[in-house]
């Protein structure tokens, strides 16, 4: 069904940077210098007059330049000739003295994309494209030129006006809704993601931000040839092997996009074969819902406006004598089939923004489905990346609205934060990142050398090591946790209350999220609280030399358990809840189960003694919740959970409880805690019970 167009790539199509200049056929001009903005005083030189020549941009025959021959008056119009002709964007640029940002007169239809399109000074002069959406990217340099119409003609905003417009339920037919069309080669579209807006995005859901190639490859003529327009495949072989063609690059798959994406069981494809299993999947659900809910089938042609017409014969595929446009849209069949042509429409899709476009069809999927009565199997596909790598997430888009990480967080929630660590030995504010990069951790990206951390300090002031120059040391620069048990003291110290003493200057210290290095290594980190008087474990040796690091245990992209390496030693398991290779009863239960459920069973007693204690001792009731800061809230209905009401942060703290609240929060943001260190977690819950419920609390349990 893929209609792939000439240009290579389907081109990005950025024009890049140092384009072209006047053009006249007979008479070379000055061209500015190549990959730079400065006119020169002499013609062009041959080479680019024949790369240029030899482009879609110099193609006088092409549809893009000859659509309007038949028209009456032959002109292009001033809704597109600002990227279908010569006279149409310098009318934009405001370069033919008429005002800027705007077209104003309709142009000839026989030019090009000349030289004079890229080389005149305001063309050069410009750094900012404003988008359909209405959003306006900054700083973009010489790429602005080709950003201008390589973005689409139509937006998310557009879709979601038009179903408002209509105002009709998600399944109802409107004869005031029609196919929106983002029109061709929308790659700067694309490429920014969810910061322009040219996909339609689902309400509720988050999108991968600008997609954040290499650095010196990250814009338009960085990776395209400005006057050939060719993707340029020898520069990408530098950190691709086995490229040595355009359609090589396909094949491409890195280690941050690890993700069983279209759900068909293969990851060694290339991220653009995912995107096309995904990209059918979606034509399938379109199919299923125009026949089932909208009451007419449907079918798509790629080469032939409105692209979706009537199936009359009902077989699936477009014929001939199909030419009745498709009338019958609701809401949610616009918002899919619009998707759906975005990355149609950019054969780079791939290679500008993979992620952006696996959300955008994977939730268009899920929303027809919503209406299906027998939905598309999406149950192995996968929305977003693993974790250091999922661009959507709240780790890296939390500081969007404020345009800078602080330097607290940026050594882990930024790509250059902890490289930046690793030459300077200091941290400092950077603006937000996609995700984590292969420069985080790599060095170079030929023989992808890692950076080497020897030893790594902790929050509790420790200095600890897997070894000198273990991987694994830079996992544990982050997952750390932020507080420890030398935290937890001082600031109760400064308080200067007796244990069970409510102040309120006593604060709820939160360890942040996955400290399990802190776990691991147990007391010697004391990234939990350990009690006064008490004895723990230190670091969880597991198998000493096997499975006894984070990479050792976890792939170090795709972030999974090696599980089937479990299996080498626990026979019989599918998942690592069940292991269990030491004795006692640490919950007292008296089940036969996994050291996993024995820490769920105590966890679960401890938020009990906690919820006690807190009305009891502190005299106000207390609720947790694991997913919104501070977590510990009022509980003024007293029900023991949070309700949507209660939104008051929890201040009635003594020490007793905020010890206890502080290992229960530990354990609850390290799910891996069991098997990371399980008997140093189960001390560490006893003696919180112990000491926030008494004797009674912890009556039938054993501490290991």
């Amino acid at each position: 069904m893929k209609v792939r167009y000439w240009i290579i790539l389907g081109a990005l199509l950025f024009i890049a940077a140092a384009a072209l200049v006047v053009w006249d056929t007979s008479t070379p001009a000055p061209v500015a210098a190549q990959g730079g903005d400065d006119e020169c005083d002499g013609p062009c030189p041959d080479w680019i007059v024949e790369a240029w020549a030899g482009s879609g941009h110099a193609n006088a025959e092409a549809e893009a330049f000859r659509h309007w021959d038949e028209e009456d008056p032959k002109e292009v119009p001033t809704s597109c000739a600002k990227c279908h002709s010569e006279g149409g964007y310098l009318d934009f640029l405001g370069a033919d003295d008429t005002e800027a940002g705007v077209v104003d007169n309709a142009a000839p239809v026989d030019t090009v994309v000349s030289c004079t399109v890229c080389h005149n000074p305001a063309a050069i002069g410009a750094d900012s494209v404003v988008f359909p959406s209405g959003v306006e990217v900054v700083d973009v340099g010489p790429s602005a030129r080709c950003m201008e119409c390589h973005q689409g003609r139509s937006s998310g905003a557009a879709v979601a006006a038009a179903v408002e417009g209509a105002a009709v339920g998600p399944d109802e037919i409107s004869a005031d809704l029609g196919f929106i069309n983002i029109h061709y080669f929308a790659a700067a579209a694309s490429l920014f993601g969810s910061e322009v807006g040219g996909g339609y995005q689902y309400e509720g859901m988050a999108y991968q931000t600008q997609f954040e190639h290499v650095p010196g490859y990250d814009s338009c003529a960085n990776c395209h040839s400005p006057h050939t327009l060719e993707v340029k495949v020898a520069e990408c072989a530098t950190c691709h092997v086995d490229v040595a063609s355009a359609e090589d690059l396909k094949a491409i798959r890195m280690p941050g996009s690890l993700m069983d994406y279209d759900g068909d069981g293969d990851t060694q494809e290339g991220t653009f074969s995912e995107l096309e299993g995904l990209q059918e999947k979606l034509y399938m659900a379109i199919q299923a819902y125009g026949s089932e809910v909208a009451g007419t089938a449907i079918v798509y042609n790629p080469q032939s406006h409105p692209y979706f017409f009537i199936d009359s014969d009902g077989d699936g595929a477009i014929s001939a004598e199909e030419t009745d446009r498709y009338a019958s849209w609701t809401p949610r069949l616009l918002q899919a089939a619009y998707n759906f042509q975005m990355y149609e429409k950019d054969p780079g899709a791939f290679a500008h923004n993979a992620k952006y476009h696996v959300q955008l069809m994977y939730d268009s999927i899920a929303s027809l489905n919503e209406a299906l009565a027998e939905p598309v199997d999406i149950a192995a596909a996968h929305r977003n990346s693993a974790g250091h790598f999922d661009g959507t997430a709240e780790a890296f888009r939390h500081w969007d609205e404020d345009g800078e990480v602080p330097a607290t967080c940026v050594k882990c929630h930024t790509s250059e934060g902890l490289p930046f660590l690793a030459e300077h030995g200091v941290v400092i504010s950077e603006e937000p990142s996609t995700s984590l990069a292969c420069s985080t951790c790599h060095t170079n990206f030929q023989d992808w050398t890692l950076y080497v951390t020897d030893e790594v300090t902790f929050p509790s002031g420790a200095v600890l090591s897997f070894g000198e120059g273990v991987p694994s040391n830079l996992c544990i620069n982050c997952h750390q946790g932020r507080e420890s048990t030398v935290s937890v003291d001082a600031a109760l110290a400064a308080v200067g209350v007796g244990d069970d003493e409510v102040s309120d200057a006593i604060r709820f210290r939160n360890v942040h999220y996955f400290a399990a290095g802190a776990t691991l290594f147990g007391t010697d980190a004391k990234g939990v609280y350990e009690y006064e008087g008490k004895e723990y474990l230190g670091r969880f040796a597991h198998v000493p030399g096997v499975a006894d690091t984070c990479t050792s245990c976890h792939t170090a992209h795709r972030l999974s358990v090696k599980v089937e390496d479990c299996t080498m030693c626990h026979a019989g398991i599918e998942e690592t809840t069940a292991i269990r290779m030491t004795s006692g009863d640490f919950d007292g239960d008296g089940a036969d189960e996994g050291v996993a459920g024995e820490i769920v069973t105590m966890h679960e007693a401890l938020l009990a003694a906690i919820q006690a204690y807190a009305a009891d001792v502190a005299g106000t009731p207390i609720a947790y919740n694991p997913a919104q800061y501070p977590y510990w809230f009022v509980d003024a209905n007293a029900n023991g959970v949070p309700d949507a009401d209660e939104g008051d942060g929890y201040a009635t703290w003594t020490p007793t409880l905020l010890r206890a609240a502080y290992n229960y929060q530990y354990v609850a943001k390290d799910p891996g805690a069991y098997v990371h260190n399980g008997k140093y977690v189960a001390q560490v819950l006893y003696d919180s019970l112990e000491a926030v419920g008494g004797e009674e609390a912890v009556a039938g349990m054993m501490r290991p």
